[in-house]
């Protein structure tokens, strides 16, 4: 039996088990990334790998005449034309539509709130003073415990309500603003209004894209903490410096920028304002998108993915 051809991005970095059932299943072209791309290799692809930062849109499809699927071990498939791929019977086998099975997965929660009270209690800061020989636990207060605080929640769907089930543990104030989900606040600025901290995990599409507005986050009260663990264009990023420099929010920490997927985007960051706040002050935490960076989570994702578009093909998996 032919296997079918994939074109497989280095880029995408899959785990050496997965690597190997892709060779498993598909006869694979490898490219570092799309940049890389020809005409010839796209014409008989089969099977397209799909890493963030490169759209597959209508005009990438049609240059791929054998086109039958596109997997991508992502939550969000903003980067892929659905429409474009429905008109062309194309499978989009990704994680968008895998609640059941993302139910299990659970390292982005852990992250927001590792965020959380890495940043409230500054827990970096602290570390770098000790190893500056210093041991004064006077100078590392935080202004109040969790418990006495409000959580507001943006975006309650899996991730908002695993953070939310934490943070309740913790005996915190709990709300949310989901125009898709009953039960909560009406609109955002007032979930702002009522929330000392504020944690976003909306979708990111047109209509959430600068959700998180300068409007919003001075409706916050001072004193407020702003974490992103969900998409950096949800979140206006110079208004929430704004604030920060004039005192109005206390503290934030970021997993996600906006731009990070751009060709070009390290190089930008080294000279950005974000990342000259960030230098200078303690109260601002960055990591790079690791919020589902945990060995199995990849594993695991991956190979949901790798399994789906072989149902879809009629492969069978190694045993």
């Amino acid at each position: 039996m032919t296997k079918p051809i994939a074109l497989y991005y280095r880029v995408m970095n899959f785990q050496p088990e997965n690597l190997e059932l892709i060779y498993t299943l598909f006869d694979c072209v490898v490219l570092e990334d799309p940049r890389s791309d020809t005409k010839k290799i796209l014409r008989d692809t089969e099977v397209l790998f799909a890493p963030l930062g490169f759209p597959v849109n209508a005009a990438k499809m049609g240059l791929c005449k054998m086109l039958r699927a596109v997997v991508s071990n992502t939550t969000s498939v903003s980067h892929i034309d659905i429409k474009a791929a429905a008109q062309r019977n194309v499978a989009i086998c990704a994680l968008y539509d895998e609640q059941l099975f993302l139910n299990t997965i659970t390292p982005t929660a852990e992250h927001t709130i590792g965020l959380m009270l890495a940043a409230w209690r500054q827990i970096s800061s602290a570390h770098r003073a000790v190893l500056r020989g210093e041991w004064r636990r006077i100078d590392w207060g935080a202004p109040r415990m969790f418990s006495r605080m409000r959580l507001g929640i943006v975006g309650f769907g899996r991730l908002g309500r695993k953070v939310a089930n934490i943070a309740k543990a913790m005996e915190m104030v709990v709300n949310y603003y989901d125009p898709y989900v009953d039960g909560g606040v009406d609109d955002v600025v007032e979930l702002a209004t009522c929330s000392d901290i504020l944690s976003i995990h909306a979708v990111s599409n047109e209509e959430t894209s600068g959700l998180i507005s300068e409007s919003v986050l001075k409706a916050l009260p001072k004193n407020a903490m702003v974490i992103n663990t969900a998409r950096g264009e949800l979140l206006d990023t110079n208004a929430l410096l704004d604030l920060m420099e004039n005192g109005h929010i206390i503290a934030a920490a970021l997993d996600t920028i906006d731009g990070e997927y751009e060709v070009g985007f390290e190089a930008n960051l080294v000279k950005s304002r974000l990342l000259s706040y960030a230098r200078t002050h303690d109260n601002l935490i960055l990591t790079p998108h690791i919020g589902g960076s945990t060995l199995d989570a990849w594993k695991e994702t991956q190979r949901r993915v790798l399994e789906k578009a072989a149902a879809m093909l009629g492969l069978g998996l190694p045993a």
